[in-house]
């Protein structure tokens, strides 16, 4: 019996122990984002209600500031007042796919909002920033920005593509003097075959005393 119940036992330890370790991830992980999420509620009131911003208009313009800070060009975004005037944020209605690449859901609105890009440790010059941000509703399903940093997969795209490239054009200069061997070679053992041959009629044929 006790040989039969030890592998129930083992199971029933290692579940626990999964459930546990999930549920300290969860623990771990909940508070930073309760942090995000105030910190983004945060400036949409501040962007609402100091700055007379359009609701939808504002979470976009907190979304992005959230999104350029993760980036390394950028500690965070300013948005002055004339950020939500109608020069530089709109919501046009929209009813289609949000882009015809990776991000084709459909929605009903698209808002556009502009912002200064602070570098990082206050170097440079401020960037001009521009986000796009599809809504259903209220809801964000879609979002893209100006992101000045280029993505690091197409460097290594190119430089694979370079490196197959150089590599024809070597494989092709040594198929070019294999051939320009093989030929030497040839000619040399027909040049060999022809004097044998050349030879063999020239000598006199011996008589028959």
């Amino acid at each position: 019996m006790d040989c039969t119940n030890a592998p129930r036992r083992l199971l029933r330890l290692v579940g626990r122990l999964a459930t546990l370790a999930a549920s300290l991830s969860l623990v771990c992980t909940a508070p930073a984002f309760a942090d995000q999420l105030e910190q983004h509620n945060d400036l949409v009131n501040k962007f609402v209600n100091e700055m007379h911003a359009d609701p939808l208009v504002a979470d976009c313009a907190a979304h992005g500031n959230f999104v350029a800070s993760t980036s390394t060009a950028f500690d965070h975004v300013e948005f002055p007042p004339s950020s939500f005037d109608s020069a530089h944020a709109s919501i046009t209605p929209w009813n289609d796919s949000f882009d015809e690449g990776k991000q084709r859901v459909k929605v009903d609105n698209i808002v556009t909002v502009e912002g200064l890009g602070i570098r990082q440790n206050g170097g440079g010059d401020a960037a001009d920033l521009k986000f796009r941000c599809g809504y259903v509703g209220s809801q964000m399903l879609a979002f893209s920005w100006n992101d000045p940093v280029p993505p690091a997969r197409a460097r290594s795209g190119e430089h694979s593509q370079s490196r197959a490239t150089s590599g024809k054009h070597r494989g092709g200069k040594g198929k070019q003097a294999a051939t320009s061997k093989g030929a030497k070679k040839s000619t040399a053992k027909s040049s060999k075959g022809t004097s044998s041959k050349s030879s063999s009629k020239k000598a006199p044929a011996k008589k028959k005393h």
